[in-house]
């Protein structure tokens, strides 16, 4: 199979949208002259079964078509080796592409992986040991949400977070943290409430919350974000202010760096690129370049 791609599809992203892209996404990668096979998991773990099996026979590349929570399980399969990811976004959430300056449109995204993309060395990072991740770690206010999310069949997208939203901020109580952030500065521990905590190795998640908005994917180095206890009202002014960036002004927030960050706390559920991980505590640790991905010649600003 050496020389080929190998594209890992997920059917339901975007209700169904990455299955009508498959044929002319193939189409394009097929341009540049490659082989192309395609990977559809009947679950998630079949899929991560097929995607390792398919990496250990050494591809051009393993292409994600589909959203952050399909990219997250290719980073499974393909962190720590020489095997490129390479993203087609087509999901409701696709903020790992975006960070890496990857097209939004999906056949432009499909042609820079054929031929005009180069292979670009990122951060990875670890969450509880053995499970990887790209994008952000939730915790707090925000996984409880997704939480609630993932319990709601009905409106579908993100129009079932809207209401899984509202729902948690009618009993939602700021929560108790232990931070541990260890770095080249040594060791500091953060104890306080807070709303939520994020821990970053790109800038955005959610489709588009720029949670840490200076987060970079190739500095070796988490993003770590604390927004402390503040009122509901007060809540509800600054979250909007998180797409475009602007609620890192607000004085509940504090942003530190670390290449280690172990989070404590009671009755919360961490979530890792959108994907559920299970409770705290856990501890993530990046690993500097343990990613190589397809991405345009420059790297994004």
């Amino acid at each position: 199979m050496r020389g080929d791609l190998v594209v890992l599809v997920n059917p339901t992203a975007r209700g169904g949208r990455a299955r009508r892209l498959v044929d002319p996404v193939v189409r394009r990668l097929r341009d540049g002259g490659r082989e192309v096979r395609v990977i559809v998991g009947a679950t998630a773990e079949d899929a991560l079964d097929q995607a390792r099996t398919a990496v250990a026979e050494r591809p051009d590349a393993l292409v994600a078509l589909g959203g952050d929570g399909l990219v997250h399980l290719a980073v499974q399969a393909v962190a720590g080796t020489d095997v490129p990811l390479g993203i087609v976004p087509a999901g409701t959430g696709n903020d790992i592409a975006a960070a890496l300056g990857i097209p939004g449109d999906p056949l432009a995204a499909a042609a820079m992986v054929a031929g005009a993309g180069v292979v670009r060395q990122v951060d990875a990072a670890r969450i509880g040991g053995e499970r990887w991740f790209a994008g952000v770690v939730a915790c707090g206010f925000d996984s409880r949400v997704n939480e609630r999310a993932n319990g709601i069949a009905w409106p579908p997208g993100m129009a079932k977070y809207l209401v899984a939203l509202v729902q948690e901020l009618r009993s939602f109580t700021p929560i108790p943290f232990r931070i541990v952030l260890d770095s080249a500065d040594g060791v500091e521990v953060i104890e306080r409430e807070a709303m939520l905590v994020a821990v970053a190795n790109t800038r955005s998640y959610g489709a588009g919350m720029r949670v840490c908005p200076d987060a970079r994917p190739d500095d070796g180095l988490l993003d770590v974000l604390v927004l402390g206890a503040v009122p509901k009202g007060e809540f509800l002014r600054t979250f909007p202010k998180v797409y475009r960036g602007g609620h890192v002004g607000h004085p509940a927030v504090t942003i530190r760096r670390a290449t280690r960050v172990t989070l404590e706390a009671m009755d919360v559920v961490a979530y890792a690129d959108g994907e559920r991980v299970g409770p705290v505590p856990v501890t993530c640790s990046v690993e500097p370049g343990a990613l190589r991905v397809l991405a345009p010649g420059a790297p994004p600003a």
